[in-house]
């Protein structure tokens, strides 16, 4: 993978959270895992979830809502094209992740979906923070809250994805965050809303549901990864240079890495398909291959007739 020396950094796709405080809150939202927690792209605790796959109605009583206050004076002078070492930047590198993941949307949602993409801002933020589906920690993971329309994530994360789960190599970072986007355009789509009135219909295959939303998720995220090399900075600059058969390896084994059965052995527990969120590692490899290889997000339909109307 190689990102474009030239490549201009667009810091306001981000909020910077992170030395504002956070929100303080009930201190998050942790599922112990030998430690740590999962949620996210991971996984949330299961009420929590439940509220998020509702388009976050009634999250903020449920947890208490808020923020803290964005400050991107760092972010902005790191990343700065008067800074030659910029891409050498972890938040910069990120940031640009996200710009390309929005262009391609802002190009691909109304050509696929007739419907006009709406950017939404990633929030970085350290330790814990409040949104708009109520309070979250570090271990809960990287998410997407539909009530605010807004991705979270702690950069620290990815310390975490390679040292607890095994996932190397930096293109898993990009994965992530192009799955946290597949939640947003499912959001803008509808696809969240069947969601729930399928719960509704249904509530006892909550799980199933939840499921085949994350895997369309992953498919998205292959879907951009396809396209990554031919996103644009405002200035018409691509993004990246180059990605390579082992970028989109490591992308896989990214997946792979946090599937519900993978992370159910590792943390030592009994591999329980009742209780899986998001996929197998199976699953969640071959629908992020299926979105690369096809390029094209209709080849994500993981629900085939489940949700109805």
């Amino acid at each position: 993978m190689e990102l474009n020396q030239d490549a201009q950094v667009d810091t306001g796709q981000i909020e910077d959270q992170r030395g504002s405080g956070g929100g303080g809150g009930i201190g998050g939202i942790p599922i112990p895992l030998g430690g740590g927690g999962r949620g996210g792209l991971i996984g949330l605790i299961v009420t929590v979830l439940l509220v998020l796959l509702g388009g976050g109605f009634g999250a903020s009583q449920l947890l208490g809502g808020g923020g803290g206050q964005p400050n991107n004076g760092n972010l902005n002078q790191e990343c700065s094209t008067a800074n030659p070492n910029r891409l050498q930047n972890l938040d910069c590198r990120n940031t640009l992740y996200v710009n390309s993941i929005q262009n391609f949307w802002q190009s691909e949602l109304p050509q696929v979906y007739g419907q006009q993409y709406q950017p939404a801002d990633t929030v970085f933020f350290s330790r814990q923070t409040s949104t708009g589906c109520g309070a979250a920690d570090s271990g809960t993971g990287p998410f997407y809250c539909p009530a605010d329309k807004k991705v979270y994530i702690d950069l620290t994360f990815y310390t975490e994805l390679t040292n607890r789960f095994g996932a190397k190599g930096e293109f898993a970072q990009p994965y992530v965050l192009a799955h946290e986007y597949g939640h947003h355009v499912q959001d803008l789509i509808g696809t969240e809303a069947q969601l729930e009135r399928a719960r509704q219909r249904d509530p006892g295959n909550a799980n199933r549901y939840s499921v085949m939303l994350e895997l369309q998720a992953d498919c998205y995220s292959g879907v951009w990864a396809a396209h990554a090399t031919q996103t644009r900075d405002a200035a018409g600059h691509p993004i990246f240079t180059q990605v390579t058969p082992q970028d989109i390896q490591d992308a896989v084994n990214a997946a792979g890495a946090v599937g519900d059965d993978t992370i159910e052995r590792k943390a030592g527990q009994a591999v329980n398909p009742d209780t899986f969120t998001h996929g197998t590692s199976q699953q969640r490899e071959q629908w992020f291959t299926t979105g690369y290889q096809s390029g094209d997000p209709k080849s994500c339909n993981t629900f085939g007739t489940a949700l109805g109307g």
